[in-house]
């Protein structure tokens, strides 16, 4: 653990990384997903992982899950190896269609977030599993629909419940693999800052996947942007730049400010992702680095 100096003189420790990878590599078969990743996330950070489809984003979330093996490095999660069934990890998936006639309750989805990945949790620790799952429902507002079938749920309800899921074991980190994909723009924004309230309120690290950065930029800390095995790490306004990503496409990006948006022109043809099209932006100020393929890139 790192020591920081204390103000009468004595040293104190610094929190020990909600997450980290170290010299991280990913493949499959001859293709290289990404390499020479390393990312230290800090409880409490919001960190928005960006680029198009297959460019390994949520293969990064599936590595933290313990599902898929690094092909070179080391990943871990609140000090430890990665691992399957870690109850400090938290995981929100993509808003998915649930089949009408589904009967399973809204707290019997919550309480999967326990013990979902065991049988059988005892007699004794019945009371405690439901304190769990009523504290959830109760941190994300959805108290109200807790005993209704998730089928009869709107898309933006089950989403929330989904929330409450990953929250119910208090995870140190969470992993969002585009939560807010098929809601509208008001379900959108309440996923968005329940999340947000989570890692402010409890210190939970958000590593969160998306193709529609809009929603979270005014949240997000840093940026982790990969394309075609290259990467960038930096805060929004050290990544979202034409330097930046004009290095990462290999090829001619403007990145324009317009009435205080971001619209980001590729040359004609670029296969840039659809989230880069008109993003707005708010420079934070904050110190930072741009990576590309593991080398610091000059400022």
């Amino acid at each position: 653990m790192t020591a920081l100096p204390a103000t009468d003189g004595r040293t104190a420790p610094q929190p020990a990384p909600a997450l980290a990878l170290r010299g991280a590599a990913l493949g499959f078969g001859d293709r290289t997903l990404w390499s020479g990743l390393d990312l230290t996330v800090r409880p409490g950070e919001f960190i928005a992982v960006l680029g198009p489809n297959g460019s390994g984003k949520s293969s990064l979330l599936k590595v933290l899950l313990g599902l898929q093996p690094l092909s070179h490095g080391e990943a871990e999660v609140a000090g430890r190896a990665v691992r399957t069934g870690n109850d400090r990890v938290g995981y929100i998936p993509q808003q998915k269609l649930i089949d009408p006639d589904t009967t399973v309750r809204g707290r019997d989805m919550v309480g999967f977030g326990l013990d979902g990945h065991r049988f059988g949790v005892g007699l004794r620790g019945r009371r405690r599993r439901r304190e769990r799952v009523y504290a959830a429902l109760a941190e994300v507002g959805a108290g109200a629909y807790a005993d209704r079938p998730m089928g009869v749920l709107s898309g933006g309800e089950q989403q929330r419940l989904r929330v409450a899921q990953a929250l119910c074991g208090d995870p140190a980190v969470l992993l969002c693999d585009e939560p807010l994909l098929s809601l509208d723009l008001a379900n959108q924004q309440t996923v968005a800052r329940l999340i947000d309230r989570r890692r402010h309120d409890a210190g939970t690290a958000v590593l969160f996947v998306t193709h529609e950065v809009n929603p979270i930029l005014p949240m997000v800390d840093r940026v982790l942007y990969i394309v075609d095995g290259r990467f960038a790490v930096g805060t929004p306004d050290e990544v979202l730049t034409s330097e930046a990503l004009t290095d990462l496409y290999r090829t001619p990006v403007d990145v324009l400010r317009v009435h205080g948006r971001v619209v980001v022109v590729g040359a004609a043809g670029a296969p840039l992702d659809p989230h880069c099209q008109a993003s707005p932006l708010a420079p934070d100020g904050s110190a930072g680095r741009t990576v590309t393929g593991g080398t610091a890139v000059p400022r």
